[in-house]
């Protein structure tokens, strides 16, 4: 998909190319990864060379670092972009605005401390190698390590909005 717009499309204007892939690539990129998220580091690379030859299209960039050239279109790396994706998962399942009931899928912790928020997501013990790569092992630590003001906004646009901040921080 990125051959046939690179080679289709003449403008390097940075709007246009942005929303032509944003629209075009990513979704194929990012196609049902709530239930296949990539575990091995060459599954990762390979997605996000797609990625990294986007960013090189823009003649001015090409010299710049591949982190760089994201922060200056304003993009997330796909591993960024899956984890966020993930934690807008978890938000929507405690908060009731998902069709998967939250006893279904997990239990708050019992274990009560001062360094973290109080819907702090109780770990299972896995003992296959199979479930360790599951969406709720995968994610659990990292929504664990959120800040309370995270974890207990008010909506799910105000949540999306504190993983901007945090992502920057």
């Amino acid at each position: 998909m990125l051959g046939a717009l690179s080679r289709t499309i003449r403008s390097k204007d940075k709007c246009i190319l942005l929303n032509l892939y944003k629209s075009v690539v990513r979704p194929n990129l990012e196609y049902c990864t709530s239930s296949w998220s990539p575990h091995y580091v060459k599954d990762k690379e390979l997605l996000e060379k797609v990625q990294h030859r986007f960013t090189r299209m823009f003649p001015d960039l090409r010299k710049l670092p591949y982190l760089q050239r994201l922060r200056e279109l304003e993009l997330w790396t796909l591993e960024e972009k899956r984890i966020r994706s993930d934690l807008i998962e978890v938000y929507k399942i405690i908060n009731g605005l998902s069709t998967i009931s939250f006893h279904t899928f997990s239990e708050f912790s019992t274990n009560i401390t001062t360094r973290s928020h109080s819907l702090k997501l109780a770990k299972r013990r896995v003992t296959t190698d199979l479930r360790l790569h599951f969406f709720l092992k995968r994610v659990i630590n990292i929504w664990n390590s959120l800040d309370e003001k995270t974890v207990k906004s008010s909506s799910l646009n105000v949540f999306k909005g504190n993983l901007e901040r945090l992502r920057q921080a």
